[in-house]
This record gives structure tokens, C-alpha cells and sequence, in this order.
């Protein structure tokens, strides 16, 4: 077997295709939830804590040349290291928003799957070759 079949052979098992959907969805997943926070719970914390946005939290590590303005994104673009905790608090924000959703759906998930009906498995056909089988020894018994 040459290797293009074999890999041919992994590319197509469900496991690696269902994991490719898998990755996809979650792309699309974490915008949302990127969305979610940034667009919906961040300005609720901000208007909390005092307006306070997080994204711009930082402590410069380096000197600041003159004309440089003192946002998190002109000091990056000018190379000037900085120690970015607010993008650190928005990230882990993400992570926990994230990982309750999922923790949700997959709780419903076991529940519809307790509440899902078995059915009672179908009774075995015995094959015919077997019901002659029988008939011919149990004449033979006679």
C-alpha cells in the first residue's frame, strides 16, 4: 500500500472529518463569543469598575519615544515592549464565557440524551440454514 493511499485512507475516516467541522465551527464559535464580550460585557465591567477598558491596560517596559501616542497599539506598532495585562483580563474573560457555554451544551446534550427513548433492541432472525439444520435433526431424533 503506497503511502498517497494510506493517507487517502486517514484524510477520509469520519474521525478526521468531523474534527475539521469541529474546528471550523469553532472558529466561527469563539467570534461570537469575542463579540459577546467585547461588545456586550466589557462595557457592562467597564461601566462598573469606572469605565474602566481593559484592552488599554498596560505598563510600558521600555522608554517611550517622543510623539508616540500612549495607546496600547501605536507602543506595539513602534516596537516598544509592554506588559499587556487588560488584553491578558479580556482574554481569560473569553475563556471563562467560553468554557461555561460549552459546560451548558453539553449538559443539554446529556440531557436529551437521558431523555432520549431506547428501543428495545430487535429480536435475532435465525437463519434459515439453521431452522433446516434443526428440522433435520430433530427428524433424525425420531
Amino acid at each position: 500500500m503506497g503511502m498517497m493511499q494510506e493517507f487517502r485512507e486517514f484524510a477520509i475516516k469520519g474521525n478526521v472529518i468531523d474534527l475539521a467541522v469541529g474546528v471550523i465551527i469553532g472558529g466561527a464559535f469563539g467570534k461570537i463569543v469575542d463579540s459577546v464580550v467585547n461588545d456586550l460585557i466589557m462595557p457592562v465591567v467597564g461601566l462598573v469598575f469606572g469605565k474602566l477598558d481593559f484592552s488599554n491596560l498596560f505598563v510600558v517596559l521600555g522608554t517611550i519615544p517622543e510623539g508616540t501616542p500612549r495607546t496600547l497599539a501605536a507602543l506595539k506598532t513602534a516596537g516598544i515592549p509592554v506588559f499587556a495585562y487588560g488584553n491578558f483580563i479580556t482574554v481569560a474573560v473569553n475563556f471563562a464565557i467560553l468554557a461555561f457555554i460549552i459546560f451548558l451544551m453539553i449538559k443539554q446534550i446529556n440531557r436529551l440524551k437521558r431523555e432520549a427513548p431506547v428501543a428495545p433492541p430487535a429480536p435475532e432472525v435465525t437463519p434459515e440454514e439453521v431452522l433446516l439444520l434443526r428440522e433435520i435433526r430433530d427428524q433424525l431424533r425420531r
